[in-house]
């Protein structure tokens, strides 16, 4: 089944319920610090879990404490769509002080 993009209004009005996410060209965007190299590879390691139980995989990057994501979907022309503010709400889930760290 084919995903449909969103339009501007759309996207921005899903950015607005996601502090921290913003859009840069076509991708949502967040970057998260942690405390340490160790709980960012534990992060990615929970993100590439749910982007498995979603059969949707972003860009990720991990930096010493850092973790970065660009999320598009490339089923649809690399737009934005509802499979990416999906993963966006489950990544910001798995955020440090949202209890599942």
């Amino acid at each position: 089944m084919p995903v449909e993009p969103l339009s501007q209004k759309e996207v921005e009005d899903r950015l607005a319920e996601l502090p921290g996410w913003s859009l840069d060209k076509d991708h949502l965007i967040r970057s998260y610090r942690l405390g340490s190299h160790f709980a960012a590879t534990a992060m990615v390691v929970h993100i590439a879990q749910v982007q498995e139980e979603l059969n949707h995989h972003s860009d990720l990057t991990l930096g010493y404490n850092t973790v970065s994501l660009a999320v598009h979907t490339h089923s649809a022309g690399g737009a934005v769509t509802e499979k990416d503010f999906e993963l966006a709400r489950r990544v910001e889930d798995l955020a440090p002080g949202h209890g599942a760290h």
